[in-house]
């Protein structure tokens, strides 16, 4: 299947899906305005890849500084190097573009590629649900 570029700005990134057990999602990140792409393993490496993707293109700009228990400025995030820029997932593939990052969520749109569908999103948790009823479709 022919993958449709969804958005070719720096804060939008591909995801995709390679499986989803238990509400689990694994596979990988990508932005064409990076070098690399970010295999994940869970839902939450998905998130924080998407938000150090965010911080290293420094765009959209955090509205406020991150909060938390420990500090540590050892970066040692692997990151795997990309041929292509553009993927699918094995399962689903996604296109995030995340416009602002206010009151220390996202807000955007996201577009499941496969079903051509695009909806917008006011948090993170907002997008995750999205995302669910996108695989679960799948699934059933």
């Amino acid at each position: 299947m022919k993958m449709q570029v969804y958005g070719a700005l720096p804060q939008t990134m591909m995801v995709c899906v390679d499986s989803y057990a238990d509400k689990c999602i694994t596979g990988s990140l990508y932005n064409s305005f990076l070098q690399r792409g970010v295999a994940f393993k869970s839902t939450i490496e998905m998130l924080f890849g998407i938000e150090s993707m965010l911080e290293d293109l420094k765009m959209p700009q955090s509205f406020t500084g991150k909060r938390r228990f420990r500090y540590n400025d050892d970066n040692k995030e692997e990151k795997e190097t990309v041929a292509e820029m553009l993927k699918e997932g094995k399962l689903a593939t996604f296109s995030i573009k995340i416009l602002f990052r206010q009151n220390a969520g996202w807000q955007g749109s996201v577009v499941w590629c496969e079903g051509k569908n695009e909806e917008s999103f006011r948090s993170v948790l907002e997008l995750l649900t999205l995302m669910d009823s996108a695989l679960d479709a799948d699934g059933k």
